[in-house]
Protein backbone atom coordinates (compact mmCIF):
# COMPACT_ATOMS: atom_id res chain seq x y z
CA UNK A 1 0.00 0.00 0.00
CA UNK A 2 2.83 2.13 0.69
CA UNK A 3 4.45 1.80 -2.94
CA UNK A 4 1.19 2.46 -4.61
CA UNK A 5 0.16 5.34 -2.62
CA UNK A 6 4.24 6.75 -2.89
CA UNK A 7 4.44 5.79 -6.79
CA UNK A 8 0.68 7.37 -7.51
CA UNK A 9 1.56 10.77 -5.14
CA UNK A 10 4.72 10.69 -7.57
CA UNK A 11 2.60 10.46 -10.68
CA UNK A 12 0.35 13.16 -10.04
CA UNK A 13 3.45 15.59 -8.76
CA UNK A 14 4.67 14.36 -12.55
CA UNK A 15 1.79 15.76 -14.15
CA UNK A 16 1.41 18.72 -11.73
CA UNK A 17 -1.97 17.38 -10.81
CA UNK A 18 -1.22 17.72 -6.88
CA UNK A 19 0.14 20.71 -4.73
CA UNK A 20 -1.23 23.43 -2.08
CA UNK A 21 -2.10 25.85 -4.57
CA UNK A 22 -3.24 23.03 -7.28
CA UNK A 23 -5.40 20.33 -5.89
CA UNK A 24 -5.16 19.16 -2.48
CA UNK A 25 -6.33 15.82 -1.84
CA UNK A 26 -7.84 14.56 1.72
CA UNK A 27 -8.85 10.53 3.18
CA UNK A 28 -12.09 9.40 3.17
CA UNK A 29 -13.19 5.79 2.35
CA UNK A 30 -10.13 3.24 3.27
CA UNK A 31 -7.82 6.23 3.75
CA UNK A 32 -6.68 7.85 7.11
CA UNK A 33 -3.50 9.95 8.16
CA UNK A 34 -1.10 7.14 7.58
CA UNK A 35 -1.93 7.49 3.76
CA UNK A 36 -1.61 10.99 3.92
CA UNK A 37 1.49 11.06 5.45
CA UNK A 38 3.08 9.18 2.98
CA UNK A 39 1.45 11.56 0.22
CA UNK A 40 2.86 14.28 1.91
CA UNK A 41 6.53 12.72 3.11
CA UNK A 42 6.47 12.07 -0.83
CA UNK A 43 5.46 15.52 -2.47
CA UNK A 44 8.03 16.84 0.07
CA UNK A 45 11.07 14.86 -1.34
CA UNK A 46 9.98 15.74 -5.09
CA UNK A 47 9.59 19.22 -4.10
CA UNK A 48 12.28 20.55 -1.66
CA UNK A 49 11.99 24.57 -2.15
CA UNK A 50 8.16 24.38 -1.55
CA UNK A 51 7.62 26.42 1.92
CA UNK A 52 3.88 25.72 1.27
CA UNK A 53 4.20 21.84 0.75
CA UNK A 54 2.52 20.54 3.61
CA UNK A 55 -0.47 22.07 2.14
CA UNK A 56 -0.52 19.77 -0.84
CA UNK A 57 -3.25 17.37 1.04
CA UNK A 58 -5.08 17.18 4.42
CA UNK A 59 -5.96 15.05 7.19
CA UNK A 60 -2.39 14.49 7.86
CA UNK A 61 -1.15 13.26 11.51
CA UNK A 62 -0.63 16.69 13.56
CA UNK A 63 2.92 15.67 13.74
CA UNK A 64 3.18 16.18 10.39
CA UNK A 65 0.74 19.50 9.69
CA UNK A 66 -2.40 18.08 10.13
CA UNK A 67 -4.94 20.30 12.87
CA UNK A 68 -6.33 18.64 15.89
CA UNK A 69 -9.91 18.09 15.33
CA UNK A 70 -10.09 16.85 11.64
CA UNK A 71 -10.84 12.80 12.78
CA UNK A 72 -14.25 13.69 13.66
CA UNK A 73 -14.74 16.77 11.74
CA UNK A 74 -17.41 15.15 9.22
CA UNK A 75 -19.52 13.00 12.40
CA UNK A 76 -19.39 16.70 14.69
CA UNK A 77 -20.46 18.33 11.41
CA UNK A 78 -23.52 16.11 10.86
CA UNK A 79 -24.37 16.57 14.42
CA UNK A 80 -24.04 20.20 14.25
CA UNK A 81 -26.42 20.42 10.96
CA UNK A 82 -29.20 18.56 12.50
CA UNK A 83 -29.00 19.84 15.67
CA UNK A 84 -29.76 23.09 14.16
CA UNK A 85 -32.65 22.34 12.33
CA UNK A 86 -33.96 20.31 15.64
CA UNK A 87 -33.57 24.09 17.45
CA UNK A 88 -36.60 25.42 14.44
CA UNK A 89 -39.24 25.13 16.33
CA UNK A 90 -41.95 25.94 13.07
CA UNK A 91 -39.86 23.14 11.33
CA UNK A 92 -40.30 20.83 14.83
CA UNK A 93 -44.07 21.49 14.89
CA UNK A 94 -44.43 20.75 11.38
CA UNK A 95 -42.73 17.11 12.04
CA UNK A 96 -44.56 16.88 15.58
CA UNK A 97 -41.33 16.49 17.61
CA UNK A 98 -40.33 18.61 20.42
CA UNK A 99 -37.25 21.37 19.76
CA UNK A 100 -33.93 20.31 20.54
CA UNK A 101 -31.59 17.19 20.62
CA UNK A 102 -32.31 15.55 24.35
CA UNK A 103 -34.42 12.52 24.42
CA UNK A 104 -34.74 11.90 20.11
CA UNK A 105 -34.30 8.41 19.52
CA UNK A 106 -31.09 7.95 16.56
CA UNK A 107 -30.46 5.41 14.48
CA UNK A 108 -26.93 5.18 13.20
CA UNK A 109 -26.03 3.21 9.88
CA UNK A 110 -22.03 2.64 9.94
CA UNK A 111 -19.69 2.47 12.95
CA UNK A 112 -17.05 3.74 10.87
CA UNK A 113 -15.80 7.11 11.73
CA UNK A 114 -18.23 8.91 10.40
CA UNK A 115 -20.71 7.00 11.94
CA UNK A 116 -18.40 6.09 15.15
CA UNK A 117 -18.36 10.09 15.82
CA UNK A 118 -22.23 11.33 14.46
CA UNK A 119 -23.43 8.42 17.30
CA UNK A 120 -20.48 10.28 19.96
CA UNK A 121 -22.09 13.59 19.74
CA UNK A 122 -25.61 13.06 19.57
CA UNK A 123 -25.39 10.48 22.55
CA UNK A 124 -23.06 12.82 24.61
CA UNK A 125 -25.73 15.60 24.08
CA UNK A 126 -28.95 13.72 24.99
CA UNK A 127 -29.92 11.81 22.30
CA UNK A 128 -30.58 8.09 22.76
CA UNK A 129 -28.62 5.95 20.58
CA UNK A 130 -31.27 3.29 20.44
CA UNK A 131 -29.64 1.49 17.19
CA UNK A 132 -26.40 0.54 15.59
CA UNK A 133 -26.31 -1.06 12.04
CA UNK A 134 -23.42 -2.56 10.18
CA UNK A 135 -23.11 -4.68 7.68
CA UNK A 136 -23.33 -8.49 9.42
CA UNK A 137 -26.10 -6.71 11.56
CA UNK A 138 -28.10 -4.72 13.72
CA UNK A 139 -28.42 -4.23 17.59
CA UNK A 140 -30.95 -2.52 19.20
CA UNK A 141 -31.36 -1.10 22.90
CA UNK A 142 -34.42 1.39 23.43
CA UNK A 143 -32.51 2.42 26.24
CA UNK A 144 -29.49 3.25 24.47
CA UNK A 145 -26.10 1.93 23.27
CA UNK A 146 -22.48 3.42 23.80
CA UNK A 147 -20.50 3.40 21.14
CA UNK A 148 -17.42 3.29 22.05
CA UNK A 149 -18.70 0.16 23.89
CA UNK A 150 -20.02 -0.82 20.79
CA UNK A 151 -16.67 -0.59 19.27
CA UNK A 152 -14.71 -1.89 21.39
CA UNK A 153 -17.08 -5.34 21.72
CA UNK A 154 -16.54 -5.33 17.70
CA UNK A 155 -12.97 -5.47 17.77
CA UNK A 156 -12.88 -7.86 20.70
CA UNK A 157 -15.43 -10.21 18.45
CA UNK A 158 -14.92 -9.05 14.77
CA UNK A 159 -18.99 -8.38 15.09
CA UNK A 160 -21.60 -5.95 16.73
CA UNK A 161 -24.05 -8.98 17.09
CA UNK A 162 -24.28 -10.14 20.89
CA UNK A 163 -23.48 -6.84 22.07
CA UNK A 164 -24.69 -7.09 26.30
CA UNK A 165 -28.14 -5.76 26.58
CA UNK A 166 -29.05 -5.16 22.85
CA UNK A 167 -31.27 -7.03 20.86
CA UNK A 168 -29.52 -8.58 17.35
CA UNK A 169 -30.73 -7.97 14.01
CA UNK A 170 -29.93 -9.93 11.47
CA UNK A 171 -30.69 -7.96 8.64
CA UNK A 172 -28.97 -4.91 8.97
CA UNK A 173 -31.24 -2.88 6.49
CA UNK A 174 -34.58 -3.52 8.68
CA UNK A 175 -32.32 -1.04 11.34
CA UNK A 176 -33.51 1.53 8.69
CA UNK A 177 -36.75 0.52 9.06
CA UNK A 178 -36.75 0.96 12.76
CA UNK A 179 -38.98 3.25 15.02
CA UNK A 180 -36.57 6.38 15.66
CA UNK A 181 -36.98 10.65 15.08
CA UNK A 182 -33.34 10.64 13.51
CA UNK A 183 -32.10 8.77 11.33
CA UNK A 184 -28.60 8.93 10.45
CA UNK A 185 -26.86 6.65 7.19
CA UNK A 186 -23.62 7.03 7.24
CA UNK A 187 -22.06 3.62 5.29
CA UNK A 188 -22.90 3.63 1.85
CA UNK A 189 -24.74 5.15 -0.81
CA UNK A 190 -28.74 3.93 -2.36
CA UNK A 191 -29.02 2.61 0.66
CA UNK A 192 -32.61 4.26 1.04
CA UNK A 193 -34.25 3.78 -2.51
CA UNK A 194 -37.59 3.18 -3.80
CA UNK A 195 -38.32 0.11 -2.45
CA UNK A 196 -37.66 0.62 1.43
CA UNK A 197 -38.59 4.89 1.39
CA UNK A 198 -41.98 3.81 2.41
CA UNK A 199 -40.95 2.02 5.06
CA UNK A 200 -39.38 4.60 6.69
CA UNK A 201 -40.73 5.61 10.24
CA UNK A 202 -37.70 8.32 11.29
CA UNK A 203 -39.12 11.95 10.87
CA UNK A 204 -35.88 13.52 9.79
CA UNK A 205 -32.65 11.70 7.81
CA UNK A 206 -29.22 13.38 8.19
CA UNK A 207 -27.09 12.08 5.24
CA UNK A 208 -24.17 11.33 6.85
CA UNK A 209 -22.66 9.12 3.75
CA UNK A 210 -22.35 10.00 -0.01
CA UNK A 211 -25.59 9.78 -1.99
CA UNK A 212 -27.31 7.36 0.82
CA UNK A 213 -30.91 8.65 -0.46
CA UNK A 214 -31.85 7.62 -4.09
CA UNK A 215 -33.81 10.63 -6.44
CA UNK A 216 -37.16 7.95 -5.91
CA UNK A 217 -36.73 7.70 -1.91
CA UNK A 218 -36.45 11.67 -2.13
CA UNK A 219 -39.50 11.56 -4.02
CA UNK A 220 -41.61 9.76 -1.44
CA UNK A 221 -40.27 12.00 1.46
CA UNK A 222 -41.72 14.59 0.17
CA UNK A 223 -45.26 12.95 -0.22
CA UNK A 224 -45.10 11.48 3.78
CA UNK A 225 -43.49 14.49 5.30
CA UNK A 226 -40.15 13.53 6.11
CA UNK A 227 -37.53 15.86 6.31
CA UNK A 228 -34.40 14.63 4.83
CA UNK A 229 -31.10 16.94 4.80
CA UNK A 230 -28.88 15.84 2.14
CA UNK A 231 -25.29 15.32 2.07
CA UNK A 232 -24.37 17.76 -0.39
CA UNK A 233 -23.88 20.00 3.02
CA UNK A 234 -24.74 18.18 5.64
CA UNK A 235 -21.28 15.82 5.83
CA UNK A 236 -18.94 18.51 4.83
CA UNK A 237 -17.42 19.07 8.24
CA UNK A 238 -14.02 16.91 6.88
CA UNK A 239 -13.85 19.03 3.51
CA UNK A 240 -14.41 21.89 5.69
CA UNK A 241 -11.92 21.29 8.39
CA UNK A 242 -9.50 19.91 5.62
CA UNK A 243 -9.97 24.12 4.31
CA UNK A 244 -8.82 24.77 8.01
CA UNK A 245 -5.82 22.56 7.86
CA UNK A 246 -4.85 23.79 4.76
CA UNK A 247 -4.99 27.48 5.85
CA UNK A 248 -2.63 26.63 8.33
CA UNK A 249 -0.07 24.96 6.20
CA UNK A 250 -0.42 28.59 4.30
CA UNK A 251 -0.13 30.38 7.11
CA UNK A 252 2.93 28.56 9.20
CA UNK A 253 1.19 29.24 12.72
CA UNK A 254 -1.22 26.95 14.76
CA UNK A 255 -4.88 27.81 15.62
CA UNK A 256 -4.35 29.64 19.13
CA UNK A 257 -0.62 30.24 19.39
CA UNK A 258 -1.39 34.09 19.09
CA UNK A 259 -4.24 34.53 21.27
CA UNK A 260 -4.42 31.83 23.43
CA UNK A 261 -2.28 33.73 26.34
CA UNK A 262 -3.20 36.97 25.87
CA UNK A 263 -7.16 35.86 26.17
CA UNK A 264 -6.39 33.62 29.81
CA UNK A 265 -4.97 36.87 30.86
CA UNK A 266 -7.76 39.41 29.77
CA UNK A 267 -10.15 36.55 31.26
CA UNK A 268 -7.98 36.21 34.35
CA UNK A 269 -7.81 40.20 34.69
CA UNK A 270 -11.82 40.60 34.04
CA UNK A 271 -12.37 37.98 36.80
CA UNK A 272 -10.47 39.42 39.50
CA UNK A 273 -12.01 42.85 38.97
CA UNK A 274 -15.48 40.90 39.02
CA UNK A 275 -14.90 38.84 42.37
CA UNK A 276 -13.30 42.40 43.86
CA UNK A 277 -16.42 44.77 42.80
CA UNK A 278 -19.17 41.89 44.07
CA UNK A 279 -16.97 40.53 47.26
CA UNK A 280 -17.83 36.78 45.79
CA UNK A 281 -15.35 33.81 44.61
CA UNK A 282 -16.45 31.53 41.89
CA UNK A 283 -15.81 27.92 41.92
CA UNK A 284 -12.67 26.17 40.85
CA UNK A 285 -14.37 24.48 38.06
CA UNK A 286 -15.85 27.87 36.65
CA UNK A 287 -13.05 30.14 37.22
CA UNK A 288 -10.92 27.47 35.55
CA UNK A 289 -13.48 27.28 32.03
CA UNK A 290 -13.40 31.26 32.54
CA UNK A 291 -9.87 31.90 32.74
CA UNK A 292 -9.71 29.69 29.49
CA UNK A 293 -7.67 30.79 26.14
CA UNK A 294 -8.79 29.05 23.15
CA UNK A 295 -6.77 26.14 21.78
CA UNK A 296 -6.47 24.63 18.30
CA UNK A 297 -9.44 21.94 18.40
CA UNK A 298 -11.37 24.60 20.16
CA UNK A 299 -11.07 27.37 17.07
CA UNK A 300 -11.64 24.49 14.86
CA UNK A 301 -14.73 23.38 16.39
CA UNK A 302 -16.01 26.39 16.76
CA UNK A 303 -15.50 26.87 13.27
CA UNK A 304 -17.07 24.44 12.29
CA UNK A 305 -20.19 25.03 14.36
CA UNK A 306 -20.48 28.42 12.57
CA UNK A 307 -20.04 26.47 9.19
CA UNK A 308 -22.69 24.12 9.77
CA UNK A 309 -24.70 26.52 11.25
CA UNK A 310 -24.91 29.46 8.89
CA UNK A 311 -25.37 26.69 6.38
CA UNK A 312 -28.04 25.07 7.74
CA UNK A 313 -29.74 28.59 7.99
CA UNK A 314 -28.86 29.48 4.60
CA UNK A 315 -30.35 26.31 3.20
CA UNK A 316 -33.51 26.72 5.22
CA UNK A 317 -34.20 30.29 4.35
CA UNK A 318 -34.25 29.82 0.89
CA UNK A 319 -36.94 26.54 1.31
CA UNK A 320 -39.11 28.38 3.24
CA UNK A 321 -38.76 31.73 0.87
CA UNK A 322 -39.99 29.82 -1.98
CA UNK A 323 -43.30 27.41 -2.42
CA UNK A 324 -41.66 26.25 -5.71
CA UNK A 325 -38.69 24.49 -3.75
CA UNK A 326 -39.75 21.03 -2.45
CA UNK A 327 -37.41 19.82 -0.55
CA UNK A 328 -34.12 20.72 1.37
CA UNK A 329 -32.13 19.07 -1.66
CA UNK A 330 -33.18 21.40 -3.92
CA UNK A 331 -32.90 24.35 -1.45
CA UNK A 332 -28.93 23.13 -1.07
CA UNK A 333 -28.47 23.10 -4.59
CA UNK A 334 -30.18 26.61 -5.44
CA UNK A 335 -27.64 28.40 -2.26
CA UNK A 336 -24.85 26.34 -4.22
CA UNK A 337 -25.54 27.47 -8.07
CA UNK A 338 -26.50 30.99 -6.46
CA UNK A 339 -22.78 30.93 -4.97
CA UNK A 340 -21.52 29.86 -8.30
CA UNK A 341 -23.59 33.13 -10.32
CA UNK A 342 -22.19 35.45 -7.78
CA UNK A 343 -18.83 34.36 -8.27
CA UNK A 344 -18.52 34.30 -12.09
CA UNK A 345 -19.97 37.75 -11.94
CA UNK A 346 -17.45 38.96 -9.86
CA UNK A 347 -14.63 37.44 -11.75
CA UNK A 348 -16.74 38.72 -15.13
CA UNK A 349 -17.23 35.45 -16.43
CA UNK A 350 -20.90 36.59 -16.50
CA UNK A 351 -21.87 40.34 -17.37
Amino acid sequence: MEKITRRYTAELVKKNFIGPGIDVPAPDYGTGEKEMSWMVDTYISLKTGDIDALGCVTGKPVSEGGVKGRKEATGLGVFFGVREVCNMPDIMKKLGLTDGIVGKRVIVQGLGNVGYHSAKFFREHGAIVVAIAEFEGAIYNAKGLNEEEVFQHRNATKSILNFPGATNVIDSSEALEMDCDILIPAALENVINGDNAKRIKAKIIGEAANGPCTPEADEIFIQRGILCIPDMYLNAGGVTVSYFEWLKNLSHVRYGRLEKRFTENMNTHILAQIEELSGKKVSEAERSFIKHGPEEIDLVHSGLEETMIAATQEVMQIWKSNPAIPDMRTAAYVSAINKVAITYVELGIFP
